[in-house]
């Protein structure tokens, strides 16, 4: 589905990603965590063909795309739905024409547009707001379009950079059960977070980056690790994916 080998970006003022090999499968559900400047947003970046790594090879959904033609960019972001923090729906638009929009640029017939987008705004819970504006909805149903949007062209990938950081608890892990529900549907999503309390919560694999380094990889927590044996609080054994 996803894998990086040996992939290095550099900037000229510090090191995105040095020498990183990770392999995500289809349906995976991966936290993406570490500190701020530690090369989580060069990781998805380089996965979007926004940059270009340095040296190392890229696949994505089976496609080497180290060296993707810019002609064929296009067809590679339309297969990786992105959610952000800041929701960056268009204000002028209601929570349906923002969805279908979506579909509206890569030339969606218009018959698809009228089925595909109510289906997936029921999806998300949001079908009675469709002729609202983003101005009238709260926080959280603002992120819900956000979701929909990102997925009513059924990516193949989900990325969501920090989806709940503006959000208050609860509405956060409404938000997250919403993201499994899509992972449950065969999805795959990839989330940068800060939120260790939903990382630790929600018992997915974790992926550590710091200092352009991937420093653990492993189904548990956001917290380190105890006594270097994979073991977390509460005893359980996490199987390590560090490869």
């Amino acid at each position: 589905m996803i894998t990086f080998e040996h992939v290095t970006k550099k900037f000229a003022d510090n090191v995105g990603l040095e020498d990183i090999s990770i392999k995500i499968e289809k349906g995976d559900f991966v936290f993406i965590v570490g500190p701020t400047g530690a090369g989580k947003s060069t990781f998805i970046k380089l996965m979007q063909k926004e940059i270009d790594a340095d040296s190392g090879k890229i696949t994505v959904n089976g496609k080497d795309i180290t060296n993707l033609p810019n002609r064929e960019i296009p067809k590679l972001r339309r297969s990786l739905g992105i959610v952000f923090q800041d929701f960056r729906l268009l204000p002028k638009k209601t929570v349906y024409e923002n969805v279908a929009f979506a579909m509206e640029i890569i030339h969606t017939p218009a018959k698809q547009i009228r089925r595909q987008v109510p289906a997936v705004l029921s999806l998300v819970g949001i079908s009675s707001k469709a002729d609202k504006y983003p101005s009238e909805l709260s926080q959280g149903e603002q992120q819900r379009v956000a979701i929909a949007r990102a997925i009513v062209n059924k990516p193949t990938v989900l990325i969501a950079d920090e989806p709940t950081g503006n959000l208050d608890p609860d509405t956060a892990w409404e938000i997250m059960r919403l993201l499994e529900q899509i992972n449950l549907r065969g999805t795959t999503i990839l989330m940068v977070t800060h939120a260790k309390d939903i990382v630790d919560k929600m018992g997915k694999r974790v992926v550590t980056i710091e200092k352009g380094h991937i420093v653990r990889d492993e189904f548990g927590s956001y917290g380190k690790e105890v006594n270097g044996k994979g073991m977390y609080p509460g005893g359980l054994l996490r199987k390590s994916y560090v490869r």
